[in-house]
């Protein structure tokens, strides 16, 4: 089950194969962009998901959830208010406040492997407890989006458990350590509460009356990482309207900068992500600029255009910039000569710099050790011609488009039958069951891998004349 902000997608897998047999999928009562959503809306969509007889047979079931959600619970398991979403971005200030209070940003990658930014749990707490402190002072336990499903799909035991992926998103446990730090809830909220048990990858959180046994769960983010079959080596680029790039690594990274978050995958791994704030939202605002209807549209035409765009350069930061760390700039149309005011090679430009933006976020991974041989472009606009054609010179490896599929779903599901073998005793408790790999479209980096390099140079060096410090050098 993948329960995201908008609706709850269920797939119903052969263990042993991994072949999807059926699927059901739900809409949430609740407005997605809403920064409060009632915990209950979850259920009910995923209840409306499973109608049908879809869950007909099913022997385990693994829940992959939203992350950054904070649901705050009472002294009898209710919750104070309603749920806080990953998107709320009104604890920015509590953040901030956050960082100072413990000694600045090095001492919070030290501690947890991450910088509070406004989406963590741990920064709602701290603004809960500023605006609400009559609902904050009720708070006797906290649990994210997916261990609140597991708990209520067990029948709310007296145990609430977590994995590592998700308790990794909140700000106030150490992927490092896998230990919570229960003195940073403390300095947020302003008094302890009850924390989830962290389980491990394989482990079940627990069987229902029925017998269906419930696996320990996860974050989307970790849940999507294993429904690709991600391993040492891969990395992911995520096109939305911001970005993302993520890693597969054999531990945790403290970055004192902040740019890396270190997140815990599903296995027993790592995921360093590096965020960036304009992706697709490039894509559109040339689009519009242009006059033109939709991306397709700004993909013909950038392809009329060739590597380089004829010398034109776009610095991607319409939105200001989390990496680098830039959050008051602009974007940049750099190389204007009459030869290069056309609008192809602005469609190009545009289409290599939201490109060369998140190479940059793949290289801040690099430059800690992470090794990236193999990049899955995930988004809708990686299907886009242009996007294919520049992607691999740009990153410089074999780039990857898998299929459309509800990754996280997936993932939870494999999960599951991981849970459920072991429960058996017919699988290792050492790595998740050998599923095949997504059907996927291959770009390899092609013969001229120099082309793609000079696109690199020229953006590289824009940017460092325009921002010479944005990297630290």
């Amino acid at each position: 089950m993948d329960s995201s902000s908008a609706y709850t997608q269920i797939v119903v897998c052969d263990a042993d194969t991994g072949a999807v047999l059926r699927q059901g999928y739900a809409p949430h009562p609740v407005d997605p962009k809403a920064a409060d959503a009632d915990p209950q809306a979850w259920l009910l969509s995923l209840g409306d998901a499973a109608t049908g007889g879809l869950l007909e047979g099913v022997q385990a079931i693994g829940v992959a959830a939203q992350q950054h959600g904070l649901v705050a619970l009472d002294q009898q398991g209710t919750p104070v208010r309603d749920a806080l979403v990953g998107n709320d971005r009104r604890a920015q200030a509590a953040a901030a406040d956050l960082i100072e209070s413990l000694g600045g940003r090095e001492a919070w990658a030290q501690a947890v492997g991450s910088v509070p930014q406004a989406g963590h749990p741990v920064a709602k707490l701290r603004w809960l407890a500023r605006t609400e402190p009559q609902a904050a002072q009720r708070i006797a336990a906290v649990l994210q989006p997916h261990d609140w499903l597991v708990w209520q799909l067990l029948g709310r035991p007296a145990r609430m458990t977590t994995d590592r992926g998700s308790a990794s998103a909140t700000g106030y446990w150490s992927a490092g350590s896998g230990m919570y730090r229960s003195d940073l809830v403390e300095l947020a909220l302003g008094h302890p509460c009850a924390l989830p048990d962290v389980l491990g990858p394989a482990d079940a959180a627990g069987t229902t009356p029925e017998g269906l046994l419930i696996s320990a769960g996860t974050g989307e983010t970790m849940a999507a990482a294993l429904g690709l079959g991600m391993r040492p080596g891969d990395a992911v680029i995520s096109l939305g309207a911001s970005g993302s790039a993520m890693a597969v690594h054999h531990e945790a990274l403290a970055d004192p900068s902040g740019l890396i978050t270190s997140y815990a995958d599903a296995t027993g791994l790592h995921l360093p992500v590096v965020h960036t704030l304009n992706a697709v939202r490039v894509l559109r605002g040339t689009a519009e600029m242009l006059g033109l209807d939709d991306l397709d549209a700004l993909s013909d035409l950038a392809m009329k255009s060739t590597p380089g765009a004829s010398g034109l350069v776009l610095l991607p930061y319409l939105e200001g910039e989390r990496t680098p760390r830039l959050p008051h700039t602009a974007g940049t149309l750099s190389g204007l000569r009459r030869e290069s005011m056309k609008p192809e090679h602005l469609a190009r430009a545009a289409v290599e710099g939201m490109l060369c933006s998140l190479a940059d976020a793949l290289d801040v991974m690099r430059g800690r050790g992470v090794e990236v041989e193999r990049v899955f472009l995930l988004g809708a606009s990686a299907g886009l011609p242009a996007v294919q054609a520049a992607a691999p010179g740009i990153f410089g490896v074999r780039v990857v488009v898998p299929q459309p599929a509800d990754y996280a779903a997936l993932g939870a599901a494999r999960q599951a039958a991981w849970a459920l073998g072991v429960a058996q005793g017919t699988h290792s408790l050492a790595a998740p069951p050998l599923w095949p790999e997504p059907v996927v479209q291959v770009l390899e980096p092609g013969d001229e891998p120099a082309v793609g390099q000079a696109v690199r140079q020229q953006y590289t060096a824009t940017r460092d004349q325009l921002h010479p410090n944005a990297f630290g050098h």
